[in-house]
């Protein structure tokens, strides 16, 4: 079954007279189970197609369906409430909430279903111990290292169980120890869990814990990397 469907996808910023082709007619189609890790350099494109994946962004030309719907024809509130159940989003930065606790972050996308407090807790609790943290759970962001807010993050990203997960750059900010585990969580999701995992990154580590790897170069997909110089 195919999750994601992109076909002759186009994304085209102007500023001013000036036109910036972010992505150039790209088709690509992910598998249900699959882990795809979309490699590129700073500036190739690979955060713009997940925006158009997550519905943050619109595509300029060119079809996208994602889980059998096409996000750019969903108005915000419709956006809004598909987001929070079926794709699960894991940034560069993090993304916590520095005043709640570990747990509470967690939490945080349960609030919006019809959960009871004691459903809402055993699902953080089972989310934190996947990543490791469940001696964390009652921890404010301050009070973690890099690695372990990108932990408490994926946990955040899965507790709804999430049909997609998507994770923009999610070693960027991680020194190599913290970085592997991070990718190993996202592997064990996809092997033990069968969750359909698309990470865009720079970091070639990531191939090695990926099922596929596509490369894109300045908008293209490519078959071999770009080169170095």
């Amino acid at each position: 079954m195919v999750l994601v469907d992109a076909n002759k996808v186009e994304r085209v910023f102007r500023r001013d007279s000036i036109e910036i082709r972010a992505l150039d007619g790209i088709t690509l189609q992910v598998e249900q189970g699959d882990f795809l890790a979309l490699m590129g350099p700073s500036g190739s494109g690979k955060s713009t197609l997940l925006n158009l994946i997550a519905g943050i962004d619109r595509p300029t030309a060119g079809t996208l369906r994602v889980l059998g719907v096409e996000p750019a024809r969903m108005s915000e509130s419709e956006l809004a409430r598909w987001r929070n159940r079926p794709i699960g989003f894991v940034f560069q930065t993090f993304n916590l909430i520095p005043v709640l606790s570990a747990f509470e972050n967690v939490e945080l996308p349960l609030l919006l279903t019809k959960l009871s407090s004691a459903e809402r807790r055993q699902h953080v609790l089972t989310a934190l111990n996947l990543v490791g943290l469940s001696d964390r759970a009652d921890h404010y962001p301050r009070q973690l290292s890099g690695g372990e807010e990108q932990r408490v993050a994926i946990a955040r990203a899965f507790v709804t169980d999430p049909t997609l997960l998507l994770a923009d750059e999610p070693t960027g900010d991680l020194d190599a120890h913290s970085a592997a585990e991070v990718l190993e969580i996202f592997a064990r999701l996809n092997r033990d869990f069968g969750k359909t995992v698309l990470l865009v990154t720079h970091d070639a580590r990531a191939s090695r814990y990926a099922r596929t790897a596509r490369h894109l170069d300045k908008g293209v997909l490519v078959d071999q990397p770009p080169s170095a110089d």
